[in-house]
């Protein structure tokens, strides 16, 4: 009898009214037998039921994997059992296991999971160097033709960004600006800044689509400088490029990462070295245009991110580079033809 007073139906001993009639049990100890009918039960046969209750925790069509787990059960210390059915294997363990196992079962799979795949490897683009020999020949040409008179003696008032004449309606000035330049050591900064940025600009998104970009994002951010700012501001020289340039390839970057499983400092990483490389170079020195260079590059950065989404990047391969070139020549070309016509 069981360790408790006995009741009708509790023990293999005790009497059992005919319609309470249990099978027949297996031994006469109480461990592992139903002492009672129905739901009455002692309780250590109420712990034997629970235990025979097999809840399915993992299944695959190969027993092998059934079988590593089961190990990793075994370990601590989770019964369990592997059982075929209907063309799988399925791991069980007792029902009040269940949460137990599965939550051991996680933690195996977050352990063993397969690494990510590494991110394919950047496209590079050929004739990076093109670009760059065109913005040389373009800022030392225009320096020469002005230097040598071979143009209007006012041309250099014409071309500079005048904030006030920006407001009237001379917009090109915002293009024509990015080719002057106050003296030697000015221009050989930009000369320098240009090539280096330019050329790592066009190894990664074509070297007609980098310059487009970069010439776009600096007259624009010179049309907001001279919109928006006093109007006695001026300014010149192809820095907003520069920077235009450095933020178009930092966000071109980061937006083709962003959908990567990488960490989160590998996808944001080369943003940031970008404004860290702005914060650099771009505030030293006497007589900086800090808002100029901010600007180029916040707008550089937004036209960099837009032309790496996908669907534009499949729009933008369809198109030439030598097109993009010269679209962006096309459009200085055009504000030089303006503002000696004015």
């Amino acid at each position: 009898m069981c360790g408790r007073r006995a009741r009708p139906g509790c023990c293999a001993t005790c009497p059992l009214p005919p319609h309470w009639r249990a099978p027949a049990p297996r031994s006469t100890s109480c461990s592992g037998i139903w002492c009672a009918a129905l739901s009455r039960r002692c309780g250590c046969a109420r712990r034997r039921a629970d235990l025979e209750e097999l809840t399915t925790v993992f299944r695959s069509p190969r027993r092998r994997d059934c079988d590593e787990r089961l190990l990793v059960l075994t370990a601590v210390g989770v019964a369990a059992e592997v059982v075929h059915a209907d063309s799988e294997f399925l791991l069980q363990v007792p029902g009040l296991d269940a949460p137990h196992a599965i939550r051991h079962l996680l933690q195996y799979e977050a352990e063993n999971r397969a690494p990510p795949p590494p991110p394919p490897p950047p496209r590079v683009y050929p004739h990076a160097w093109v670009g760059c020999v065109l913005y040389v020949a373009v800022l030392i040409g225009v320096a020469a033709a002005l230097s040598g008179g071979l143009v209007r003696l006012d041309a250099f008032d014409l071309g500079v960004l005048d904030a006030q004449r920006v407001q009237a309606g001379q917009w090109w000035r915002a293009w024509t600006a990015l080719t002057l330049h106050l003296d030697g050591p000015h221009l050989a900064a930009n000369l320098c800044a240009g090539v280096w940025f330019g050329y790592l600009a066009a190894r990664q998104m074509g070297a007609g689509t980098a310059w487009l970009l970069t010439v776009t994002g600096a007259a624009l951010a010179n049309l907001l400088e001279g919109l928006l700012g006093p109007p006695e501001h001026q300014a010149v020289g192809a820095s907003t490029a520069v920077f235009a340039a450095l933020g178009a390839m930092s966000a071109y970057s980061w937006r083709e990462r962003f959908q990567l499983p990488q960490r989160w400092a590998r996808r944001w990483g080369p943003l940031i070295a970008g404004v860290i490389l702005l914060g650099w170079t771009g505030s030293a020195g006497e007589g900086t245009d800090l808002v100029a260079h901010v600007a180029g590059f916040v707008v550089g950065s937004l036209l960099g991110a837009t032309a790496a989404l996908p669907r534009l990047q499949v729009l933008l391969d369809r198109v030439p580079q030598w097109l993009t070139g010269a679209a962006a020549l096309a459009s200085l070309g055009v504000a030089w033809s303006c503002a000696l016509r004015s």
